[in-house]
């Protein structure tokens, strides 16, 4: 496979929905609406029916499971080009930006940062989803191959969160949630460098993450640990 494919598949591995259908080389997945990647067809392969039939699964499903179908497409894809013939736009309106970077690089321990523990402490998975935390999300942050949980504390509270999913030799980072009154202090480095020094115990040579094109604060802080874009990708749907 290409790092594209790894990497993509790395991802859907490391955030595992709450339901999932094969079509193909297709993951179609949904969560009961939380977060685009857990809700929406993962489209980079053969879905081993035409094109047409293919884009129709991904509707049925999403009916099937009362979310708005949504098509998870690799910018540059051939994809693209038959999505919008087939009347499909990009999900301009989606909540963490239009166009989000796949960013990846070697891993080795940083420093000791972040405490990571292999269950979530209290007050972790609130902070994460920033209020109550649904089934759905519970499933969702807690699945995956190996998954771990770093948290700082400052003031006697807990004040950011990060999780991390060891899938192979790959660290997949997600959920770098500080509380905005604790930001520009540091924390979310000592979260990553947590998660970096608690990866590479557990044997990953890799690590991968997605953010937003549009959140240069989180970008920044990411080339500072030396990730570099793999690729873009962009959530599709059919026009109402």
């Amino acid at each position: 496979m290409d790092t594209v494919e790894v990497l993509e598949q790395v991802c859907a591995d490391a955030w595992p929905p709450v339901v999932e259908r094969r079509l193909g080389g297709w993951r179609l997945r949904a969560s009961e609406g939380y977060t685009g990647r857990g809700n929406s067809a993962l489209t980079h392969g053969d879905p081993g029916v035409p094109a047409g039939a293919a884009l129709a699964s991904v509707v049925r499903f999403a009916r099937e499971h009362a979310i708005r179908p949504y098509a998870q497409v690799v910018v540059g894809s051939p994809w693209e080009e038959r999505l919008a013939g087939a009347g499909w736009r990009v999900n301009l309106a989606h909540p963490k930006g239009a166009e989000s970077s796949v960013l990846h690089s070697p891993l080795s321990a940083t420093g000791p940062g972040a405490r990571v523990a292999d269950v979530p402490p209290a007050g972790w998975l609130e902070l994460a989803v920033r209020g109550a935390v649904s089934p759905a999300q519970r499933r969702v942050l807690t699945g995956g191959p190996r998954v771990g949980y770093a948290s700082v504390h400052r003031d006697d509270r807990l004040v950011g969160v990060a999780r991390g999913c060891l899938v192979g030799t790959w660290l997949y980072i997600a959920v770098v949630e500080v509380l905005p009154e604790y930001r520009r202090r540091g924390i979310a480095t000592e979260l990553l460098a947590g998660l970096d020094t608690w990866g590479a115990a557990l044997g990953a040579t890799g690590r991968v993450l997605q953010v937003s094109t549009d959140n240069t604060a989180a970008r920044t802080l990411y080339r500072g640990f030396d990730y570099i874009e793999s690729h873009r990708y962009r959530y599709w749907a059919p026009v109402d």
